[in-house]
């Protein structure tokens, strides 16, 4: 049995110099761009470098994270960056942006690639099609099971990475909208403001619905190891250099025993993880569930437990001063903090919160000027704290002085190091030019439903074509021998296939594709880069060139049916000529915009000879959370609230939940813009819900009369991504 890597987060030089100290075998950081944690501390340039050459001095691996998503104005200065991180030799770049891939390929074919878990990779179809280009090391979606993980590693040589504790997020990997649909600060940019540690409201009811715990998977390293992963990944690089050392010295515990028995190893390392100040802690998907679809541990969702880390000190009892003599009083308990402390304080109603060192602390001896405290508050504190904060406001001890441990410091000799990217011009891409006859889908209307019975809602003012899921439901209801005819035939429905696609999800489409393929449904929206694989050779079922044995032979007397027609989802995130041109050289013949793209990007995306080949949604009530998890038993509400009156939607059912904006979003009323500059397909997205006549009728009526929706967002249509600057 090998021993896997233990890697470990680097958010700052003082982070990096505690996973070394305590025995990291490699560390993964970011720059100043382009990175999944803006913000962090990050690296400047010179600190990189210097960091790079004293870990490659003692043998340890330096992995830098250009994990974002990039739009076409920002080409020139991605690929300034990847020419300067070619000249230097760092261990591997994780990457999310297929645009990434198709640059380094191109010019910079030295640099080791590494799937980031943002690209939302969870099938050995994925993985493999990767290794095709070049990548050499896969980070696995967060919400696999062990036993998937196995399958994964009993079909592909590629390197496998895992998470194995640390914060997890709520949705799939990669497919969180929440963050950037409340303010453009999108996951998929390093900017998620973490929506899912919030405080909703539901009927007169209060929680943190969709705060999971923490992940930890010290007792499971061995059989992770005997798996064949090959790293084993500490997520944090937003946490202190205290919490790297803590967390890195438990799981080198383990691995160092792995070979004499690990029952040891583990227990210390679970002692050792007690003190992490971090949340609960959780196992997520890694036991449980049946019929292929793996449940997560029952304690990944808490609602009564604060989004945030750290010790519950509670609630201020009462506050007292101004400015820098403000204090607060909490009841004392079994933990008391002390000056020098990192504390945080939350408002009552979860609106602000803050970090600070606490500069003083007293004892309850009597509240103010004779007055006579009440009983309760005799055994009180009086902590230091900032201003803006009032009586109910909660506080929490995040970490304490004397976990200030001293590490031998790496990076000494940064100002030697002066190399910079330069200025080069990332060199000019276009797609390939549809010709007249081969434009790949008409012009018109397109709608999206999330349902069989949503069809009949269309039949008043039709669609060119109707994109529906394909799940079991819809497999079934298609595939069913003597059914009543829907209102679409084969040639008018587009098939969806869902961004999440796990290694247990594999088998079904390779067996329920070819069938469908062979009644006359052959167009598809590709949503995960392990779908081209359901597809391999594009060629019509039982055909020689068919790439699955379940392609059964056409009935006597029948022609063969027609290679399928791939549309490239929304969830590939296209943002950029080069992320187009890859999924196009996948097989994509069109592919539908990000929904979180904007006007202005779109057209410096796709050039005007190109524009044929984008589809552009109007209207939608994007999913901003998609859980893998059915929350239908756990919670028992529909729609919920934020605390600024934002209302959303819970929709739970079978083996996953998503959750939906009530406000959605619309640029209806932008057609004849859009059509003007030579945009001719589009997308009324009318997913989630079920679908209502009146309400089609109204929005068909307010596309024909470029009439703007009352109550609705623009999400970053107009306004784009947040950017600090």
């Amino acid at each position: 049995m090998k021993i896997p890597e233990l890697l470990a987060p680097a958010g700052s030089p003082e982070a990096l110099d505690a996973a070394i100290a305590e025995g990291a075998d490699a560390v993964y950081l970011g720059l100043k761009s382009f990175n999944a944690r803006m913000r962090t501390t990050n690296f400047a340039y010179s600190q990189f470098e210097a960091a790079l050459r004293a870990l490659h001095r003692m043998g340890r691996k330096v992995y830098v994270t250009v994990n974002t998503v990039f739009e076409q104005r920002e080409a020139d200065r991605m690929y300034q960056l990847l020419k300067y991180l070619s000249a230097l030799g760092p261990d591997g770049l994780i990457v999310q942006d297929f645009g990434v891939i198709a640059m380094a390929a191109r010019d910079f074919p030295a640099l080791r690639l590494h799937a980031s878990t943002q690209m939302n990779v969870a099938s050995s179809g994925g993985v493999n099609l990767l290794s095709k280009h070049g990548l050499s090391r896969v980070v696995l979606s967060r919400e696999l099971s062990l036993d998937e993980i196995r399958g994964i590693r009993g079909k592909t040589g590629s390197e496998l990475e895992i998470f194995v504790h640390g914060a997890l997020c709520v949705s799939e990997s990669g497919l969180c909208l929440f963050s950037s649909f409340l303010g453009g600060k999108s996951a998929n940019r390093g900017m998620c403001t973490q929506a899912c540690r919030r405080l909703y409201r539901q009927g007169g009811e209060q929680g943190y619905y969709f705060s999971p715990a923490d992940l930890e998977l010290a007792a499971l390293v061995p059989g992770l190891a005997e798996a064949g992963v090959n790293s084993l990944k500490i997520e944090g690089r937003m946490k202190s250099a205290e919490y790297v050392g803590t967390v890195v010295s438990a799981y080198r515990r383990i691995l160092d025993g792995l070979e004499n028995g690990p029952e040891q190893g583990v227990r210390e390392a679970e002692a050792i993880l007690k003190n992490d100040f971090a949340r609960e802690k959780t196992q997520y998907y890694f036991f449980g569930g049946a019929d292929g679809f793996p449940a997560p541990d029952p304690g990944w969702l808490r609602a009564g437990q604060d989004g945030g880390t750290g010790i519950a000190l509670g609630a201020l009892l009462r506050v007292r001063g101004a400015g820098e003599g403000r204090q607060g009083l909490i009841r004392t308990g079994p933990v008391l903090p002390r000056t020098g402390d990192s504390l945080r304080i939350h408002r009552a109603d979860d609106s602000v919160r803050r970090t600070f060192k606490l500069k003083a602390a007293e004892t309850e001896r009597g509240v103010g000027q004779g007055a006579v405290p009440s009983p309760d508050l005799q055994a009180g504190l009086w902590l230091s704290i900032p201003e803006g904060f009032e009586i109910g406001d909660s506080v929490y001890l995040i970490q304490t002085r004397i976990m200030g441990k001293r590490y031998p410091q790496l990076i000494k000799d940064a100002g030697a190091f002066k190399r910079l990217p330069g200025r080069e011009k990332a060199p000019a891409i276009e797609l390939e030019r549809p010709g007249r006859k081969d434009a790949p889908f008409p012009e018109g209307i397109y709608a999206a439903v999330s349902r069989i019975e949503d069809l009949y809602a269309l039949q008043s003012d039709r669609p060119l074509r109707v994109m529906l899921p394909l799940n079991n439901e819809t497999a079934g209801c298609l595939l069913a021998a003597g059914k009543p005819p829907l209102p679409f035939n084969s040639g008018e429905l587009i098939l969806v296939l869902d961004p999440w696609f796990p290694q247990s999800a594999e088998s079904f489409f390779a067996g329920a594709i070819p069938r469908l393929r062979a009644l006359g449904y052959h167009q598809f929206v590709v949503n995960n880069l392990g779908h081209f694989a359901l597809f391999r050779n594009n060629a019509a079922p039982g055909s020689k060139a068919a790439h699955s044995g379940d392609a059964a032979a056409p009935p006597p007397g029948k022609m063969p049916p027609r290679p399928a027609a791939l549309i490239a989802g929304p969830y590939l995130y296209t943002f950029n000529r080069w992320a187009a041109s890859f999924v196009s050289s996948l097989g994509a013949r069109a592919f539908i915009t990000p929904l979180e793209n904007n006007r202005q990007n779109l057209k410096r995306t796709v050039s005007p000879g190109c524009r044929s080949l984008a589809m552009v949604t109007l209207f939608a009530r994007p999913a901003l959370f998609r859980i893998r998890a059915s929350l239908e038993r756990q919670y028992g509400f529909g729609l919920f609230e934020d605390s600024r009156g934002g209302q959303f939607r819970l929709l739970a059912g079978g083996s996953g939940s998503q959750v939906v904006p009530e406000t959605p979003f619309s640029i209806v009323d932008k057609r004849p813009f859009l059509e003007e500059a030579g945009f001719r397909c589009f997308i009324i997205d009318l997913s989630g819900p079920p679908v209502k006549k009146k309400d089609y009728k109204k929005l068909m009526d307010a596309l024909r009369d470029a009439a703007p929706l009352p109550n609705i967002s623009r999400f970053n249509w107009k306004d784009g991504f947040f950017a600090a600057e």
